[in-house]
């Protein structure tokens, strides 16, 4: 059986072929993927959220689905529903794009709230209700939504309760002037930019060998140590002045998972401080509510998160 450090290697080498200079936010989405967790990619357009996920799913197999969030989305748009069928006089269940191992919500915040509230409920329930019918999503869901950070014509902002169902939010922000010179060198044309065949992306791996390498990570150890670390970050983001609303009992547990996910990765049995460290922003930036004043005064989430961490002493 192979471990999550070599599929995650596999799955970092094919996206990396066609995602340049973004080694943080793929190293972040295969947390994600590995902890059973969603993940909430945000980045002003042309960044590569879109390919990131295309190319993941390219290299992982798998069935795919892409929704485009617009404002005139249903929720039956997204879950599906009963259509008659003349042939056979009965109803029967046209199933909506909800229902594959890998999901794009692209632009998730175009869509009015009835229907992010649907979406939303399958990433947490992991199932969907049709016409009263209960129907479980596949063992391997797994969901990638895409924001623009600084577009905000004809947007319906995801509440924060509503936010807390993505365990990471991934930040893709431009590439460094290397990364982005590479980019240039290549010669891509823009319209073939997402021409996967051409950019060498292959499959290697599939939604089983992901599924037995998420059963990993429950042999990965936290130590009580490590645990009172990530424990004393919540409970300090909860006392800062600049956070109207810190950290809940939720998010700790979804920061556990994350970072047990990134020592997998890493090819750690236990969780050390550096992954509890890596994986604080992704998992807490999108959870604390700052003070308004703190707002106005240009705070950032990132920034309050950095500094709450060298707060709180490490352990040896």
């Amino acid at each position: 059986m192979s471990t999550v450090q070599e599929i995650g290697a596999r799955l970092r080498a094919e996206v990396g072929k066609a995602v340049i200079g973004q080694d943080d936010a793929i190293d972040e989405t295969l947390v994600g993927l590995f902890a059973a967790g969603h993940v909430l990619l945000e980045g002003v357009p042309g960044t590569g959220k879109t390919l990131l996920t295309k190319a993941l799913v390219r290299a992982m197999g798998g069935d795919f689905r892409r929704i485009q969030f617009t404002p005139d989305l249903m929720p039956s748009d997204v879950t599906g529903t009963n259509v008659w069928d003349e042939s056979r006089r009965e109803f029967t269940l046209r199933r909506g794009p909800i229902f594959a191992d890998v999901v794009l919500g692209d632009e998730i915040n175009r869509a009015p709230p009835k229907t992010q509230a649907a979406f939303l409920e399958a990433m947490e329930e992991r199932q969907v209700t049709v016409d009263g019918e209960r129907l479980p999503l596949p063992p391997t869901f797994f969901v990638i939504a895409t924001r623009n950070p600084v577009e905000y014509e004809g947007t319906y902002p995801l509440p924060e309760a509503q936010l807390d169902r993505f365990l990471l939010m991934v930040r893709m922000g431009y590439p460094d002037a290397d990364h982005e010179k590479a980019m240039l060198t290549q010669a891509r044309r823009p319209d073939r930019g997402h021409d996967l065949d051409r950019l060498g992306v292959t499959r290697v791996t599939s939604p089983q060998e992901i599924a037995a390498a998420r059963d990993q990570m429950e042999s990965v150890v936290a130590r009580e140590e490590t645990v009172d670390y990530l424990l004393n970050i919540v409970r300090r983001t909860r006392e800062t002045p600049d956070v109207a609303l810190g950290a809940s009992p939720r998010a700790g547990l979804a920061w556990l998972a994350a970072a047990k996910a990134m020592a997998a990765l890493r090819g750690m049995p236990h969780v050390t401080p550096d992954d509890v460290k890596d994986t604080a922003r992704p998992v807490l930036r999108h959870r604390i509510v700052l003070q308004p004043e703190a707002e106005m005064a240009g705070a950032d989430p990132d920034a309050v998160i950095e500094g709450v961490l060298g707060q709180v002493a490490v352990p040896r």
